[in-house]
């Protein structure tokens, strides 16, 4: 039988006419198409929706706003996405971690592709790709009193606490309340089903969310008022045995990773003080066949924090979490307050 005719000639079978395609010749004088498309993108703005809602004077401040993420997991990473998505005008990217193949079921920054590249390289890449003309700017390290001195957080207009150790989120907080920036912390978002129990509150209000217990017993004992947080009214959920984890003692490389810390029982983060999933069979990481870390680094993974009870997690509670947490920084760098629809309002 013969094969389909396009423009009076027979093509090959397996051949559909819409896999020919016009050769476009460049005429003399023409502007070449890469230029003639990057002079018309120009012209359309990418945040003009965003803009409807915050107004122009909204969108100068975050073009104009810098704000740290500290940990770019499960939340991180979510809050960083959307904080680019809105015209933020420089981000600082905080996170000492790998992407790991236990990273996929969650975290925004995980794929096949990118798994055992550092955290902080791919979402630089994928923000950049987003909005070309954010600034950017990485840090490959994890954020602890050993190394605050590294960062002047006077400079932010907003801080991003997505750590997931208790001591690194203590220390984040102090330095923030002493540069008088304005910060929010993510509290658990581990052994959850529920994103719609998050909420926004002062952390000395919340009640429940185990991370946030102790959270609020360590920024006691140090002299902190207040702190924005977004946490869960969940109680957290019974955990079945998982046996690649219980058994094989595979490596999660959580650092930065928020959705975990938050025991069945309430139980003070494994009592360790630690709020991630760092430590997780660690010293058993040739059973991952991905092989991410060198033997330095997983000492230095060792010494950063460690944990007993491994957190289950998933792909629709701590996106909500970050979410949330980047629309209270669009709404309060904006100056944005709720009013009667098709009403706008903004204070300095």
């Amino acid at each position: 039988m013969p094969g389909r005719i396009l423009h009076g000639k027979i093509l090959p079978d397996g051949i559909l006419p819409c896999m020919i395609l016009p050769r476009i010749e460049l005429l003399p004088g023409r502007v070449p198409l890469n230029k003639r498309f990057m002079e018309k993108e120009a012209m359309v703005n990418p945040f003009s929706r965003t803009e409807m809602i915050f107004g122009k004077d909204g969108m100068e401040k975050l073009s104009k706003a810098w704000v740290a993420v500290f940990g770019l997991g499960g939340v991180g990473g979510y809050v960083v996405e959307a904080l680019a998505r809105s015209g933020i005008g420089a981000l600082d990217l905080v996170d000492g971690d790998r992407i790991c193949l236990t990273n996929l079921n969650r975290q925004l920054l995980a794929t096949r592709k990118t798994i055992g590249m550092y955290k902080v390289d791919v979402a630089k890449e994928r923000v950049l790709d987003i909005n070309p003309g954010m600034k950017v700017n990485t840090f490959n390290v994890f954020y602890s009193a050993e190394t605050a001195g590294l960062f002047n957080l006077t400079q932010y207009d907003y801080v991003v606490d997505a750590i997931d150790t208790v001591p690194s989120k203590v220390e984040l907080v102090i330095q923030a309340k002493k540069a008088n920036v304005p910060i929010i912390s993510s509290m658990g978002a581990g052994n959850k089903v529920e994103p719609v129990a998050f909420e926004v509150a002062d952390i000395f209000s919340t009640s429940i969310c185990p991370l946030a217990k102790v959270m609020r017993k360590e920024l006691r004992k140090r002299g902190i008022e207040s702190l924005k947080v977004v946490y869960s009214r969940e109680m957290p959920v019974s955990l079945f045995s998982n046996v690649s984890i219980d058994d094989e003692n595979l490596h999660d490389a959580g650092t930065g990773d928020e959705d975990v810390g938050t025991g069945r029982t309430g139980m003070e983060v494994a009592g360790t003080g630690s709020a991630g999933n760092m430590g997780m069979g660690v010293e058993s990481c040739d059973n991952c066949p991905y092989a991410c870390y060198s033997d330095q680094e997983l000492e230095a993974r060792k010494k950063h924090a460690r944990r007993k009870r491994i957190p289950g997690s998933n792909s629709f509670v701590p996106p909500v979490a970050g979410l949330i947490i980047a629309s209270e920084v669009i709404k309060d760098l904006t100056g944005y307050m709720p009013t009667r629809p098709g009403e706008r309002h903004f204070t300095l």
